[in-house]
């Protein structure tokens, strides 16, 4: 898992244009299919409820997601090239975290309704809606794929607190956490 501070978070994704392609993984290569198998075995080992492709040190435009809405629904998931086409709604300041910034929270505004659009593995289309907490599981994945992290939505106070606190979290500096 790579952690705040580690430049593969901090740059824009690249689009899978070969859904065929081998892509390399831990030093090894697999294709899409097993990069996305590697990434929920990833994102089940730190209790997440979302994981971008980065996050694990793949520079490429892929998520997975097994997240609850506001009424329990379970999505479970996984898109390729997603692409956030609509937000809507109340936005709503609530409580955001990262496995890229374990242990940390801080209230991060998002939309309260999301789509998005992508492909699957197999390059076949796929649009997804979200609304609730489900909205905020695929609007965090997508600023990650554009290279970016909730705390670059947090403001004032909130987001001195938050940064000072990663600063003097047990994982500082260390750019790479392995599964407990």
């Amino acid at each position: 898992m790579r952690l705040l501070g580690d430049p593969v978070l901090a740059a824009p994704c690249a689009e899978v244009t070969d859904f065929s392609a081998p892509v390399e993984l831990d030093g090894g290569c697999t294709d899409l299919a097993g990069l996305v198998e590697s990434m929920f075995a990833t994102m089940y080992a730190f209790d997440g409820v979302g994981l971008a492709a980065n996050q694990i040190g793949v520079p490429l435009r892929v998520f997975v997601y097994d997240c609850p809405d506001d009424e329990d629904v379970r999505h479970l998931g996984h898109i390729v090239n997603p692409r956030l086409v609509e937000t809507d709604g109340v936005e709503i300041r609530g409580p955001e975290g990262c496995l890229s910034l374990p242990g940390l929270e801080a209230p991060t505004p998002r939309f309260d309704e999301a789509v998005v659009e992508g492909h699957r593995v197999d390059g076949s289309p796929v649009r997804v809606a979200g609304t609730g907490f489900f909205a905020r599981c695929l609007q965090h994945e997508c600023a990650h794929l554009d290279g970016g992290l909730y705390v670059d939505r947090v403001t004032g106070f909130g987001r001195r607190r938050l940064l000072r606190a990663a600063r003097r979290a047990p994982w500082a500096g260390a750019g790479v956490r392995t599964a407990p």
